[in-house]
């Protein structure tokens, strides 16, 4: 399946999605799911964006990401989202002098929503959710030591163990118009497992996307946004 047609796809399962669960939900929340009733137009375009955090940790840390996004804007309310990266850790412990490393994309598909009272206005507070997924290869290694008693090396090695890992994202987030298509937003993101398979490992130090896994479940993005 192309780019092109994922992106149509998803789209359209996500719009047939809120359509369904409008009738069947009570007044109230009928009344979030719809869209604002006024002359504006259902297609507002799309825009592009980078996320600056991942980047920066990329390039002053041992692991991090780089992640575009791709939004499509209906009636400056609802926003279908794909967005997708390449994860990387290149790390050696210290204490333990155990290095593992990683590097792979990943992917996510959501919707944001428009929290704003003016939902035509330069500025938006929105609340959304994600679906990420990857497929990545991990190596690890312990460099060759004697033992203490037995004085035997103690080397240890695992080299391309597949694995692969689901998580859903909550978000919430903010759109600030700087001039023209120009924006810079920020978004808080809670993160949390849904399926996983690591190999041979209880749980992998890094996943590509998700972060250092076990650290915390909270992480967040500083966007350069681009309207088109």
């Amino acid at each position: 399946m192309t780019l092109k047609r994922f992106i149509y796809t998803s789209i359209l399962r996500a719009t047939i999605s809120l359509v369904v669960l409008s009738a069947a939900l009570p007044s109230q929340a009928q009344k979030f799911f719809s869209f604002q009733k006024d002359s504006v137009p259902m297609f507002r375009g799309f825009a592009v964006s980078f996320d600056l955090v991942g980047a920066g940790l990329m390039a002053f840390s041992d692991n991090g990401q780089y992640e575009g996004a791709l939004r499509i804007n209906l009636h400056d309310e609802w926003f279908p989202i794909i967005e997708a990266g390449w994860g990387k850790a290149n790390h050696n412990d210290e204490v333990t002098k155990i290095h593992y490393s990683t590097s792979a994309p990943y992917f996510k598909i959501g919707i944001d929503k428009n929290l704003l009272k003016d939902k035509h206005g330069a500025n938006r507070l929105y609340g959304g959710l994600r679906y990420a997924f990857t497929s990545y290869k991990v190596d690890i290694f312990r460099p060759d030591f004697p033992d203490p008693v037995w004085l035997w090396d103690t080397g240890y090695g695992i080299k391309d163990a597949q694995c692969n890992f689901h998580w859903i994202e909550a978000v919430v987030g903010v759109d600030a118009k700087i001039f023209g298509p120009l924006h810079l937003g920020w978004s808080i993101r809670y993160k949390r497992r849904i399926a996983h398979k690591e190999g041979e490992f209880e749980k992998t130090w890094y996943v590509p996307g998700f972060g250092i896994y076990g650290d915390t479940r909270l992480g967040g993005t500083f966007n350069v946004i681009i309207d088109i």
